[in-house]
């Protein structure tokens, strides 16, 4: 029976009395001290038998476990920095477009949520343009969303969405305004919200700007 194929990475039996050794006392191979091969690049099959003992096949495909292993990890790093390089350049663009627009005496663009954190008929508050203004954004749609001032234009309560009737309710002093429009239906506001601007850019929704109305 043929002896079993060794593995090379074992590590070496520096022992004089080992068998084949017999007789060599105080001998060693020469690299016994050297530093051991990185595993990760140590170019070897499977089964660990020589390259002449090899099927045709793996000369086609070459590539063995520590390899495919250092090019599943240098793929994932390459992913994970050029995301984060994606992701880097995206903030300071959106900063800097905020800068021009602070020159300009525009209001910076924001953005408030992604559409796959938001259902249909679902609500979130955010603040816009700084942290003294409460906005409300409403996904009516797919793509159709709106978003308001929450300041109710009477007394300044807070407005609250009500989707199922197509309505931002005051509960202050029972003011109403049509969803769609902003404009008052009911009670004391004579005034519509103001209207914040919105910008899908792929998933994301961006605030870019504030429509104040009197009508």
């Amino acid at each position: 029976m043929a002896d079993s194929p060794v593995d090379p990475r074992a590590p070496l039996d520096a022992k004089v009395d080992s068998p084949g050794r017999e007789g060599l006392t105080g001998t060693a191979p020469v690299n016994l001290y050297v530093p051991p091969a990185d595993p990760e690049v140590i170019t070897s099959a499977p089964d660990f038998r020589p390259a002449n003992l090899q099927p045709a096949w793996r000369q086609d495909f070459p590539i063995d476990w520590p390899q495919d292993n250092y090019v599943e990890r240098r793929e994932f790093v390459k992913f994970m920095v050029l995301t984060s390089f994606g992701l880097t350049v995206g903030q300071f663009w959106i900063a800097g477009q905020n800068w021009l627009r602070a020159r300009r005496g525009l209001a910076p663009i924001l953005r408030i949520a992604s559409l796959d954190d938001l259902a249909v008929g679902g609500s979130l508050v955010f603040r816009y343009p700084d942290e003294h203004d409460p906005c409300v954004l409403v996904r009516l749609g797919d793509q159709d969303l709106v978003a308001y001032s929450q300041k109710c234009t009477h007394l300044s309560c807070a407005v609250i969405p009500e989707p199922e009737r197509g309505s931002l309710r005051c509960p202050c002093h029972d003011g109403a305004f049509d969803l769609r429009s902003g404009r008052p239906t009911a009670g004391p506001p004579r005034r519509p919200l103001p209207r914040i601007l919105l910008e899908v850019r792929g998933r994301d929704v961006f605030a870019t700007g504030t429509e104040w109305r009197t009508i």
